[in-house]
């Protein structure tokens, strides 16, 4: 009885709406890339293709007109045919026309979000099968990680002895399949950094109300466990500051108290994973001065490619360099700074703002600024949907988002939806038509 219920649950979670297929598979095929998100990159792709599609055909069927305080959505369109414009003075062509197909839900998915009209129960279940997908993922990893140790214990297990120089070597052992748990090797799905942008999403969607089950509290565990092995030093900057506009939001002193404690001793945990004091020795020992280039580390190299943007940058501020053409500037670039390690591994400008610089010239950098500004109007409301805006804007500052399929196509349809006059993290309906009073 418990499996045919949980299998009628599930099925439940799929979007129905009589007299209308398209819009029915429209959702469901949004719900089920979702799913998809964290368990590869490729997997996703048909079901967003297939949304796509039925959204343009909802558009030429549905009689709705546009709200006129939703025009801001224009932005995103406004943003692609500038990247197209950019292919005139790029020389590069093909990688040019590699990023606009790639980047083609930015057109798509904002204006046809301006047609469809949803209820917040049908964008929660967005994020009902993200968290789905994100705990499959990691028990996927989590079973991946013990593949790929259990060798290297068995072999140091049967060379046990029980003698001092034994007990070092299984250590020795132990501490390297720690090195299997953390990081890149944990997330052997999808890039972590883009793992840890889902996890704090749907943390700050579901912990806006109180936990009420059992289960909900381990799901939250898990996430947090998730998020520690992931090591991303940018999802840890942003959970932080999250954690610190609640406490700044808590009105009663004991409870404030309580909270702060707890603040400080979840710091410390996450502060004792490896990986941040890695990246603090590699920041503070190595500096852009004072390096031996051909053992640059990630964090360094990270802090290179940002100072080879900028002096790009400085070199063409108003076109930039096209989208074709970027990747190969900062790579002539890296090679005339002699900065190996970021030549060698073809790094791009490792901040969407600064890649968009590069892309468009200045005019392209406004634009999308200009979203931001405008997504921070709308969701200055509340804490929890200031710290949904806090997650999406500071994530680009570490990562060029807007390169990679995944991250063009989770943003094209995260942010128009939180743009939108009705916002999805409110408890009131969201419809595509004007406010009258209270509905």
């Amino acid at each position: 009885m418990k499996i045919t219920k949980i299998i009628l649950d599930f099925f439940s979670m799929f979007y129905r709406e009589e007299n209308n297929l398209v819009l029915t598979i429209f959702w469901n095929s949004l719900y089920i890339a979702f799913f998809l998100l964290p368990l590869g990159i490729n997997l996703p792709t048909p079901f967003f293709v297939i949304s796509i599609a039925l959204g343009l055909i909802n558009i030429f069927k549905t009689n709705r007109k546009i709200v006129l305080h939703n025009k801001v959505l224009l932005l995103f369109p406004l943003y692609f045919i500038l990247m197209v414009l950019s292919l005139i003075y790029t020389d590069n062509i093909s990688a040019g026309v590699d990023l606009i197909q790639r980047s083609l839900s930015l057109l798509f998915f904002p204006i046809i979000f301006l047609f469809v009209k949803e209820d917040a129960s049908t964008v929660k279940k967005l994020f009902d099968f993200l968290l789905l997908g994100l705990m499959v993922s990691f028990f996927i990893n989590l079973f991946y990680s013990f593949c790929d140790i259990s060798p290297i214990l068995k072999a140091n297990f049967e060379s046990f002895k029980g003698s001092p120089e034994g007990v070092s070597i299984l250590l020795g052992a132990l501490n390297n399949a720690w090195n299997y748990f953390i990081r890149v090797e944990f997330s052997g799905l999808v890039n972590s950094n883009y793992v840890s942008l889902y996890i704090l999403l749907v943390l700050s969607y579901y912990l806006k109300n109180k936990l009420q089950s059992k289960l909900q509290v381990f799901i939250v565990v898990v996430l947090f466990l998730y998020l520690f092995l992931l090591a991303s030093i940018a999802a840890y900057l942003i959970l932080g500051i999250m954690c610190l506009l609640l406490i700044f939001n808590i009105s009663e002193k004991s409870k404030k108290y309580t909270i702060s404690i707890l603040f400080v001793l979840g710091l410390i945990v996450f502060l004792q994973n490896p990986r941040v004091f890695v990246f603090y020795k590699n920041v503070s020992e190595n500096t852009i001065q004072n390096t031996k280039i051909d053992n640059t580390t990630v964090e360094k190299s990270r802090l290179l490619t940002w100072d080879a943007s900028i002096k790009l940058i400085q070199e063409a501020p108003l076109l930039g360099y096209g989208i074709g053409d970027t990747n190969d500037v900062l790579m002539k670039k890296y090679e005339e700074l002699n900065y190996v390690s970021n030549y060698t591994n073809k790094y791009n400008a490792h901040n969407q703002f600064l890649q968009t610089f590069l892309q468009t010239g200045v005019i392209g950098f406004l634009i999308l600024i200009s979203i931001f500004i405008l997504l921070a109007l709308r969701m200055r409301r509340s804490r929890n949907e200031f710290s949904v805006f806090l997650i999406l804007f500071v994530s680009l500052f570490f990562e060029s988002m807007l390169v990679r399929f995944n991250g063009i196509v989770f943003f094209s349809i995260v942010i128009p939806l939180l743009l939108k006059k009705r916002s999805i993290l409110s408890s009131r309906i969201i419809r595509n038509i004007p406010f009258k009073g209270n509905e």
